[in-house]
């Protein structure tokens, strides 16, 4: 679980980065909401611990909600 709990987390980074971008968001060393800068505007390979621990407890939490709702995830 915990590979697919890292493919999601990173699939969670590239969509949030790419709306961002979209949204004329740019890299910069500090978040500027004026400027629309972001640190976080990396490849998911670069994150911290800290904010790729973010994306993960995204995943987590939603393939959580999944199996509570009664699906199943099989690796085929």
């Amino acid at each position: 679980m915990d590979e697919l709990v890292e493919k999601i987390a990173k699939n969670v980074h590239d969509v949030w980065a790419q709306s961002r971008m979209e949204q004329g968001w740019t890299y910069g060393e500090e978040r500027n909401d004026t400027l629309k800068t972001h640190p976080c505007l990396v490849p998911y390979e670069e994150l911290s611990e800290e904010e790729k621990a973010y994306d993960r407890n995204t995943s987590q939490q939603t393939l959580k909600l999944i199996m509570s709702l009664g699906f199943k995830i099989t690796q085929q």
